[in-house]
């Protein structure tokens, strides 16, 4: 049965690591199979072949179209079984289809949806405006569900703890009150302010720094932040960091980071170094909750007025009938 999950679009793979060979992803417990055809579009299937089962993954790709590592069946990117080697005058049907998959790239990245009716991609505004940087940091593996990582980027209070030193401080572990606003797919966190000693990889000193996160997606979110004047930062710098998981299983998610900057001259070394140092002093605290799933019910875990976010969140998650990663 198809729940809401199965019509969203979901991130597999970095677009260059799909070359001429077939390649191997598990999205929402099920594994799948992406390749490039003769004209260097992604296509993919289910990894599974209509025969006797084998993995296609295990073929090669012929012709821009993929063989079957068993009996050397042939299939388009919509599933249709093209040749049969062993029955040369064949014409294959419906019951030698493999199950296709909707395949786009974008953000550097290549989306996987399992319905023939995806919604939208989940949006970046950012990746429109020429005049800022892209970059993608990670994948990133984790062993916790998606919404746990969702939950956790939208989290201000844990900076100075977490990232003492970077994002936060002991000495300022007050986070000023935010608002919640309603959106047309979700909700914004605006109004939203942190005090952090190295805001981002350009930052010289410590400032106050303005946050906005929107999330339009159950597993994907947006913030932009706008260091203060104090920090270091030439006036007017404005970054935007989305965050983008794949759903490998309800506790294992593999995660990116598309990043928006508006300078071109830092080492994209320094900046994707930053934003590795600042992940991974996460993954330990996000692999230690217990439950893994998000639990969705009233009552199963404490809030206070700070985590408003997160109680958007899991509202939002409930509205839509998210059934993948939570409990």
């Amino acid at each position: 049965m198809k729940t809401i999950e199965h019509h969203l679009w979901h991130p597999v793979a970095d677009a260059h690591a799909l070359t001429d060979q077939p390649l191997s992803v598990h999205l929402l417990e099920q594994p799948l199979v992406l390749w490039r055809d003769g004209q260097g579009q992604a296509q993919g299937l289910h990894d599974q072949c209509p025969h006797r089962g084998a993995q296609l993954s295990l073929g090669r790709v012929c012709q821009g179209q993929l063989q079957c590592p068993y009996h050397g069946w042939i299939f388009n990117g919509q599933g249709a079984c093209t040749h049969v080697p062993a029955m040369p005058d064949f014409q294959p049907g419906q019951a030698q289809q493999a199950r296709p998959l909707s395949v786009r790239e974008a953000y550097g990245l290549l989306w996987v949806c399992l319905s023939s009716d995806g919604h939208d991609l989940p949006p970046f505004n950012a990746e429109a405006q020429s005049g800022l940087r892209k970059l993608n940091a990670g994948p990133y593996m984790v062993n916790t569900s998606a919404p746990r990582i969702v939950e956790n980027f939208l989290d201000m209070a844990h900076f100075s703890f977490v990232h003492e030193g970077w994002l936060g401080d002991a000495q300022h572990t007050q986070i000023p009150d935010y608002q919640v606003q309603a959106t047309a797919h979700g909700f914004k966190l605006v109004n939203a302010q942190a005090w952090q000693p190295q805001s981002s990889a350009l930052s010289s000193g410590g400032a106050m720094v303005a946050y906005t996160y929107e999330v339009a997606h159950p597993y994907a979110a947006v913030l932009t932040k706008v260091p203060g004047a104090d920090s270091g930062v030439k006036p007017g710098y404005e970054e935007s960091i989305a965050l983008f998981i794949q759903p490998i299983s309800a506790n294992q998610s593999r995660v990116w980071f598309r990043m928006a900057i508006a300078d071109f001259e830092v080492a994209p070394e320094k900046v994707l170094d930053f934003q590795n140092t600042i992940f991974l002093q996460d993954k330990p605290v996000l692999e230690s909750q217990r439950p893994q799933l998000l639990p969705l019910q009233a009552g199963a875990e404490s809030f206070v007025a700070v985590d408003k976010g997160s109680a958007a969140y899991r509202r939002l998650l409930q509205q839509l009938g998210i059934t993948f990663g939570v409990c």
